[in-house]
């Protein structure tokens, strides 16, 4: 491997200063909250998962309010008459929407899938679960490929740590739905079920290649692999670092966006990676996550860096003209989550399993 980024001690500066009485603030101008546009499910998950990692470095009690106040604003946003996750939420606490995007109860899922899975707080697992199972049935009729494949990496999540039929019943379901999306689809030039590449598209890869894993399927696993290749490929430039499709997409047979360049798509293939890495370990989906995460660090196009790390801060993409310096929720905590991961499997704590392991968890009724 070449010369690895440089590590940084965790900083959650950013991350209090957009973060007020009701949850993380979407936007920011610069580095100064917007609260004109509130806070919403999608980041508030997201700012959940961040607080379960951290507490790896800085201990439970350091993020214990921060992810009570983010678990809470989940209980909030659940809508029981729906079965579903509303998303946007006014600083003044009121609610501006109906039911949420599939993408942000998908994001929901999979925050309250990996709190079972990895809070040391008994009450907050408990709490996580009860409002888990509640949304499961909706959630589990997810369309979207995207929200599909969050709720099955939150069923795998809550498996390892609190398996139950009913989560086992809708995780295989979603497994076989998600492989049979992909499966039709597969050719050598353009593999995808959509006609073109969007945004985050490593979270399918990232969940077929996790229950494969946790489920045995070694059809699964390897068209996983199979996707995960090919995305790192067309990802990689031709010096060897990672640029990621643009926000003006990729439509089958026509040209690459190469801008805007979105934190969201680094973080996604390092953690696609890592789940490979993990199942395989073969030292390229390790390279893979290092090139991700030296992108936030000037490993990129124009080699200017991403992420505040002092602050505990991330920008809002690579444009043309450079740096979009907003600080926005979403690019901060997708630097947080590449860190803490990047940081673990440095240490070794990233296991690699037998390609057939089986969930070995006994689901209760």
């Amino acid at each position: 491997m070449h010369e690895l980024a440089p590590l940084h001690p965790v900083s959650r500066r950013h991350l209090d200063i957009l973060t007020d009485g009701v949850g993380i603030m979407q936007h920011a101008i610069g580095s100064r909250p917007d609260p004109v546009h509130g806070s919403c499910t999608d980041d508030v998950a997201r700012a959940l998962r961040v607080d379960l990692l951290h507490q790896r470095e800085l201990g439970w009690a350091a993020v214990a309010d921060s992810a009570w106040r983010n678990l809470r604003f989940l209980g909030d946003a659940f809508d029981a008459s729906t079965g579903r996750f509303r998303n946007l939420r006014h600083v003044d606490g009121s609610w501006l929407d109906g039911p949420g995007s599939e993408d942000s109860n998908g994001r929901a899922m999979l925050a309250l899938g990996e709190t079972i899975a990895g809070a040391p707080d008994v009450g907050m697992v408990a709490f996580a679960a009860s409002l888990f199972a509640q949304a499961l049935p909706a959630a589990q009729g997810s369309a979207a490929l995207r929200a599909r494949s969050s709720v099955l990496l939150g069923c795998d999540a809550a498996m390892r740590a609190a398996p139950t039929r009913s989560t086992d019943v809708a995780y295989r379901l979603l497994a076989d739905q998600l492989r049979s999306t992909f499966q039709p689809h597969a050719t050598s030039t353009w593999p995808w079920p959509e006609p073109r590449l969007t945004y985050e598209n490593a979270l399918p890869v990232q969940a077929l290649i996790v229950a494969g894993r946790s489920l045995g399927s070694g059809q699964m696993l390897d068209l996983g692999l199979d996707l995960l290749d090919w995305l790192i490929e067309v990802q990689t430039a031709p010096a060897g670092h990672f640029s990621p499709i643009g926000n003006g997409w990729w439509p089958a047979g026509g040209e690459k966006a190469r801008f805007d360049q979105q934190p969201i798509e680094a973080t996604a293939l390092l953690l696609a990676a890592e789940s490979a890495y993990g199942a395989t370990g073969e030292a390229r989906y390790r390279t893979a996550m290092e090139r991700a995460y030296a992108w936030f660090l000037g490993g990129n196009d124009l080699g200017l860096w991403i992420a505040d790390p002092e602050r505990g801060a991330g920008c809002d993409g690579l444009t043309t003209r450079g740096v979009n310096t907003n600080q926005g929720a979403e690019s901060t905590l997708m630097w947080l989550m590449a860190l803490e991961q990047i940081r673990a499997i440095r240490a070794g704590g990233s296991t690699v399993a037998p390609r057939t392991e089986l969930l070995v968890a006994t689901p209760t009724p």
